[in-house]
């Protein structure tokens, strides 16, 4: 699959694995994708990408649940398409439920990084609104990351 370029960021692997919907989300946006990649750190490709809240337009999102991989860890991102400052909870954990990795509070521009690893199956819960009790994206999704 061809690597999402953005000005002024560094190219972005998108993984082999990765749906078409996620490259399409990665070549239509890439300046959000290259920027959480750099926040997980080096080495990280893109596997999943998700549009929230889900079923909206990527181009009327109020955020974008990104995944990525390298070597058997993953990272999350929960980007924050509305501008100002929200509640929001990102949530990593694998399959059993051990070696969980959270991030929450009112962020700006992303919750996260979060990381899990193995490759594992791992649930993935994203939530953001203007309070923790007033939350307009509550998403939680067992495939974010891949299931080897």
């Amino acid at each position: 699959m061809p690597q999402a370029v953005a000005a002024g960021q560094p190219a972005v692997p998108i993984a082999e694995a990765a749906d078409a919907a996620t490259g399409a989300i990665a070549k239509a946006d890439p300046q959000p994708v290259a920027a959480a990649a750099t926040v997980c750190g080096t080495g990280y490709s893109l596997f999943h990408a998700v549009p929230l809240p889900e079923g909206t337009d990527p181009n009327l999102r109020l955020a974008a649940l990104y995944s990525y991989e390298n070597n058997g860890k993953g990272c999350a991102i929960l980007d924050n398409n509305v501008g100002k400052s929200q509640y929001m909870y990102l949530h990593v954990c694998k399959v059993d439920n051990t070696g969980c990795s959270t991030d929450s509070g009112n962020f700006s521009a992303y919750a996260g990084p979060v990381y899990v690893a193995g490759d594992v199956c791992a649930p993935v819960t994203a939530k953001m609104g203007a309070t923790s009790s007033s939350l307009y994206i509550n998403y939680a999704t067992e495939y974010m990351f891949s299931c080897d």
